[in-house]
């Protein structure tokens, strides 16, 4: 397991539990107000991104891969049809932001985009497996195209949100 270089391994191991947390929590409370929230603001995201970017890969990758199957067990979201996606998309998420920000020290913003460039490819590629057993009724550019535009409000939030809290955090490390 890869630390950041000021955290204990059992500060790092209570950080990555809290963020797997969050990560079932937060939607909890964004679908308490409409069913399409979790879809339009993509709570589940915000803590997988933060754990990659704050306390590395090894928590990013390991918050996204159990916060969707925790989630889908305890409380039956995400749907099932994309359980599998957001299994291959939110680990993405996390390895890739905590790659760029904590080990090739790539700035925070442009380390959160090619995090969620990669996650995003990840769903898309994902879709077309799927695809293959499934008959969907749309291609995954198409999706792509659409989960975005109705995930915009949630990108721009991870945007406005997720630089203050990691730079907020690693302060408070400090």
């Amino acid at each position: 397991m890869q630390t950041p270089e000021s955290l204990s391994r059992t500060r790092w191991l209570v950080l990555t539990a809290l963020f797997i947390a969050l990560g079932v929590v937060l939607p909890i409370g964004f679908h308490s107000f409409s069913v399409l929230a979790g879809r339009m603001f993509l709570p589940m995201h915000i803590p997988v991104l933060i754990a990659g970017l704050f306390l590395g890969r090894s928590s990013g990758l390991l918050v996204g891969l159990v916060c969707p199957l925790l989630s889908f067990l305890l409380t039956g979201m995400p749907p099932p049809d994309k359980v599998l996606t957001m299994t291959l998309e939110l680990p993405l998420y996390g390895l890739a932001g905590g790659i760029a920000y904590r080990s090739l020290r790539i700035p925070l913003v442009v380390s959160l985009l090619i995090a969620l460039t990669v996650g995003r490819l990840a769903y898309a590629f994902g879709l077309v497996v799927i695809g293959q057993f499934l008959d969907l009724p749309f291609t995954p550019i198409q999706f792509l195209q659409y989960s975005t535009i109705v995930g915009i409000w949630g990108i721009i939030l991870q945007f406005v949100i997720i630089p203050p809290v990691v730079k907020g955090l690693e302060k408070i490390r400090r």
